[in-house]
């Protein structure tokens, strides 16, 4: 765990170390290359995670519609205190299971950090720090009541994150086939 200082808020996270078993594309092989100039090929995204459907389903969603072959996925998992083991374990997990479901699908490397505070404003604070290509956060569809005297993590990603954020809202009748 390492904590940084940092606009005289403490700021804590745990990196997840993910399989081995999953190969990762070499940094210079020119057939990958998608990108020209003095931009790297491939794009960091930011996938906030945790352990619900619509989470799952932001998560296939951009695998499907939004990465490809040289990208890097940023999972990233709020939670209220890095230093219970037992929430880090179930955390690591399901980032484990969905590093390897990522490189099933789409062939893309994943890197995995749990972060201590509040969902919106670390998710936030990490797309300031990685600038990703775009912060994927799923949403559970509330109505306009719920999000105002409930708050809600999508809407709050959706007028502060510098990066470009994309909202997943499943389809309620659509299901499954939302995602094709």
């Amino acid at each position: 765990m390492e904590t940084l200082v940092e606009d005289r808020e403490e700021y804590s996270w745990r990196d997840v170390t993910l399989p081995t078993l999953i190969p990762i594309a070499p940094e210079a092989e020119p057939e990958l290359e998608r990108e020209t100039g003095e931009r790297r090929r491939g794009r960091d995204i930011l996938i906030a995670v945790d352990h619900g459907p619509k989470s799952k389903h932001a998560f296939d969603w951009a695998l499907i519609h939004l990465c490809r072959l040289a990208d890097t996925i940023h999972l990233l998992h709020a939670v209220s205190s890095v230093k219970n083991e037992v929430v880090y374990e179930m955390s690591q997990g399901l980032m484990e299971k969905l590093a390897v479901e990522a490189f099933e699908v789409a062939m893309v490397r994943t890197v995995a950090r749990i972060v201590e505070g509040d969902a919106g404003k670390v998710i936030c604070k990490e797309a300031e720090k990685l600038k990703p290509a775009a912060v994927v956060v799923g949403t559970r569809g509330r109505g306009i009541v719920q999000r105002v005297l409930q708050g809600s993590v999508s809407e709050y990603c959706f007028h502060h994150c510098k990066s470009a954020p994309v909202i997943v809202v499943p389809g309620k009748e659509a299901g499954d086939e939302s995602l094709i």
